[in-house]
């Protein structure tokens, strides 16, 4: 843990002229926790703090009202260290808010422990959708995806293209299946099949046989329930079997910086679900352009970009509540739309959830593409009502009839 505090890294930001207002701590320090070193640094890693540096200093310039300094950490993907790390966040340096997380397992333990504190968990970057279900929390807001929404995304889009029948293959653990579920339950909804399914370990290699009972499924739909180093090694092999030849290969869980690493021509018409794609429209450009200045050039992922989003959302809600106060802070970002430059319209429910348009993209092959970020053409755009999990299904308990 010594060794992991010398890792956090510091950045303070002031709104020049502007002094604390009541009732707020001289700074409002806010931590980013995420993977640094491991394989979901590229989704957020050190990009993200610099995401939330970015928001910092935009609410800064649009007139701030107190100083905010970022910490950052990496909680090694486990819930032990992640808690660890959070508490001492919070009693030594009284932190108002943790952002990002990018693991279920480690938002899952912060989630009751920022409760417990009357602190914010922005849950930025967290796949399962029971944090906004069973386990909601009146403190946490999750932003901007969760497995349910990236399933039913892409199943309504794949419906009218002839996406009927499909055939999964998922992590063989919680992620996976959860994955899983959430897209069969639209696909139930939809009047689509599902051929059937297989499970594999996390960090598999050779995945030749899934794709063989893939593609003898008949299925007209591959659904790769993974992401990271497996799904890179599931679609590079995909294409060595040229199983999209038949087939159409969609990844439920997956980003441009995936795409990156398998490349363009054994990626060429994949179909992926995200919240964000830098080239959507001028005010994500706008954005991708000041982010690649700062962080060698990369485009933001939609992990990065939901980071700077929901840091501006928090530090906004902040200053109309004149709080660090959890439950007060939240209850601030619920009271009206936020107009996002990035995500659109964003409502939060009373189940912490964050609702915005959800996007299905297929990769282009390497003749359409201009540059190395320019991955993802349109195929269409889902509305937040359609996309999220229905209030009334989660089992929140904070959903009021």
């Amino acid at each position: 843990m010594i060794r992991l505090r010398r890792m956090a890294l510091a950045v303070v930001l002031l709104a020049p002229g502007v002094a604390a207002q009541a009732q707020l701590p001289d700074v409002v320090r806010i931590g980013i926790l995420n993977d640094m070193n491991g394989p979901f640094a590229d989704q957020s890693g050190k990009g993200s703090m610099v995401a939330a540096q970015m928001a910092a200093e935009e609410f800064a310039a649009q007139g701030g009202g107190f100083k905010v300094q970022i910490l950052a950490a990496d909680h090694l993907n486990k819930p032990d260290v992640g808690a660890q790390i959070a508490r001492e966040w919070v009693d030594r340096n009284d932190v108002a808010a943790i952002a990002d997380v990018a693991n279920s397992g480690v938002a899952l333990a912060l989630n009751q422990l920022m409760a417990d504190k009357h602190r914010t968990l922005l849950a930025t970057n967290v796949g399962t959708s029971d944090l906004s279900g069973k386990y909601c929390q009146p403190t946490t807001v999750q932003w901007p995806m969760d497995t349910y929404a990236l399933g039913s995304t892409i199943a309504r889009a794949m419906a009218p293209r002839g996406g009927d029948s499909w055939y999964f293959i998922s992590f063989d653990y919680a992620l996976g299946v959860a994955l899983e579920h959430d897209t069969q339950a639209t696909l139930k909804i939809l009047g689509a099949t599902v051929a059937g399914s297989v499970r594999h370990p996390l960090g598999t290699t050779d995945f030749s046989s899934y794709l063989v009972q893939a593609q003898s499924s008949g299925a007209k739909v591959v659904a790769l329930g993974d992401t990271g180093t497996d799904l890179v090694n599931a679609v590079k092999q995909a294409a060595k079997f040229r199983l999209t030849s038949k087939q159409t290969l969609v990844g439920l869980f997956t980003q441009i910086t995936d795409v990156d690493s398998i490349g363009l021509q054994a990626a060429q018409g994949l179909t992926v679900t995200e919240a964000f794609y830098w080239d959507l429209n001028d005010a994500t450009r706008a954005f991708a352009r000041r982010f690649a200045q700062r962080y060698d050039n990369r485009q933001p992922t939609a992990n990065q970009a939901g980071v700077y989003s929901q840091v501006l959302a928090y530090l906004n809600a902040v200053k109309a509540a004149n709080t660090i106060e959890g439950e007060t802070v939240v209850a601030q970002m619920r009271k009206q739309p936020i107009q996002d430059a990035l995500f659109g319209t964003v409502t939060v429910r009373q189940d912490g959830r964050a609702v915005h348009d959800m996007y299905t993209f297929r990769v282009k092959a390497p003749g359409e593409s201009t540059s190395r970020w320019d991955v993802y053409q349109v195929i269409a755009r889902v509305p937040g009502s359609e996309a999220f999990r229905p209030l009334d299904q989660g089992g929140c308990r904070l959903v009021t009839r």
